[in-house]
């Protein structure tokens, strides 16, 4: 069995989402910069910005951290931040999910991105992609 390239993030090294995103640039991304969107996020992990063809592992290190630094604040913000761009017609289920943020319900930025990141590896609907997550 041919072991998959590991890529590895360090949650000491990041804040809230735009530090994971530069993170996750330098780590992963061979030459490509990731901005934060999360749509893009999912496209990055089908390959072709970079990452390893034919699927990796990413382990984040001091995942645990990241569940506290990307839990409900980052999550609020993030969804101001959203809110601020959307069309109109998507604010209530913002608005929905901006009052659960802040409440400390719902998913926080970490489950979303680990969410992301499962689909793209066994179980998941993207499973095709090969990317396994270590979270350490």
């Amino acid at each position: 069995m041919t072991r998959l390239p590991v890529i590895e993030i360090n949650g000491l090294r990041f804040n809230d989402l735009a530090g994971f995103a530069e993170e996750f640039s330098t780590q992963a991304l061979a030459g490509h910069q990731w901005h934060g969107n999360l749509d893009a996020f999912n496209d990055i992990l089908r390959g072709g910005f970079g990452t390893p063809e034919g699927g990796f592992t990413l382990r984040w290190l001091n995942s645990t951290l990241s569940t506290e630094r990307l839990g409900y604040q980052e999550t609020v913000s993030w969804l101001e931040g959203i809110r601020k761009t959307a069309h109109p017609s998507n604010w209530p289920s913002i608005d929905s999910r901006l009052e659960g943020a802040r409440r400390g319900e719902g998913q926080t930025m970490f489950d979303m991105l680990v969410e992301i990141i499962r689909d793209h590896g066994p179980g998941g609907t993207e499973a095709e992609d090969g990317v396994l997550l270590e979270l350490a």
